[in-house]
């Protein structure tokens, strides 16, 4: 394990300049304290306070993502998080994250300067900065939905995309549906990908006919829905799925706005379970994920990791929460 003897080496400096630069002194240019704290990732060099149980301090990135009320998608996760880490005697700052900051501020240097043990990250698209970074991390680092090969200090938590959109489909074939779509979220998603593979397997496995025109990438929210549901209606599909909750709520305004009915013409499945499925016209049938239960995965799993276990992915049993929004196919066959 690297000291900071070593560091001081490396860069032909003082021990106590590449003290000041750890610790944001302020009589030290910027450009050398980033050295210093590059340098330190390069070594492997760990604080005492990164190192040790006491009090450890550990950071939730949030990127693409709300989660300041119980109604958001995230609250629950972080909640979940904060909930197991109280427990554990442990400090949690939340801190949003954009492509900019990404850019400006090197994933190890930022966690070293700032004293963190390891970080659970939220929302990150595929094509960010820091997902390349991950890759070489030695910083203990959990992630929601995103996934890093061979690197045993990045552990990957999630849902069951494949076993939850399989659940739904079945439900669909008991009421006759045979022409299912799904409106996706967003590209450059992980979790995107992997819906959209699962619908694939599913309808393949039921024996059922789809192409890349029922299956359209759109994003995250309500207003995603208005250019897909003409096109899927327009082909005879009698039931759609959707990337997540916000999503289907779009899906059943947009029936609504064409006086098409949701069940009776059209089914529809959303997949979270936020609070407002139930509270929808008709209330939602969805997969639920849940998002308390992900947020204590995440603490174990990025507790599990600071102390040099390597978990690779833990993934939790969705549910199908039927509701009104599904019925029987209007014309099955």
């Amino acid at each position: 394990m690297a000291t900071i003897k070593d560091i001081a080496e490396r860069l032909g400096i003082s021990v106590s300049t590449v003290s000041k630069g750890l610790n944001g002194a302020s009589d030290i240019s910027e450009s050398l304290r980033q050295t210093v704290l590059d340098t330190a990732v390069e070594l492997g060099y760990t604080t005492k306070q990164m190192r040790g149980r006491a009090r450890r301090k550990l950071c939730i990135f949030v990127e693409n993502m709300e989660c300041e009320t119980p109604e958001q998608f995230g609250y629950d996760i972080i909640l979940g998080f904060r909930q197991s880490a109280f427990r554990r005697d442990c400090d949690v700052t939340v801190t949003p994250v954009t492509p900019a900051f990404q850019s400006a501020e090197k994933y190890d240097t930022y966690m070293l300067k700032n004293g963190y043990a390891g970080a659970f990250l939220l929302g990150l698209a595929l094509q960010d900065e820091w997902i390349s970074q991950f890759r070489s991390t030695s910083i203990p680092t959990v992630l929601l939905d995103n996934y890093i090969k061979k690197n045993p200090a990045v552990s990957y938590i999630g849902t069951d995309s494949f076993e939850g959109i399989d659940d739904a489909i079945e439900h669909l074939t008991g009421l006759g549906h045979t022409r299912i779509g799904l409106i996706n979220g967003s590209r450059n998603s992980m979790i995107s990908d992997q819906r959209w593979q699962a619908y694939a397997d599913s309808m393949t496995a039921h024996g059922l006919p789809f192409s890349e025109d029922t299956m359209p990438y759109a994003y995250f929210v309500p207003e995603a829905a208005k250019p897909h549901v003409d096109k899927l209606l327009s082909m005879g599909i009698t039931a759609i799925l959707c990337g997540n909750d916000l999503i289907a709520s779009g899906v059943i305004a947009e029936c609504r706005a064409r006086g098409v009915r949701v069940p009776e013409d059209i089914s529809v499945i959303g997949f979270d379970d936020i609070p407002i499925s139930a509270k929808l016209d008709p209330p939602l049938t969805t997969i639920r994920q849940d998002r308390i239960e992900l947020g204590k995965c995440g603490f174990y799993a990025l507790n599990s990791l600071i102390d040099h276990v390597p978990i690779s992915k833990t993934l939790l049993r969705p549910q199908l929460i039927v509701r009104g929004s599904t019925g029987p196919a209007c014309n099955p066959g």
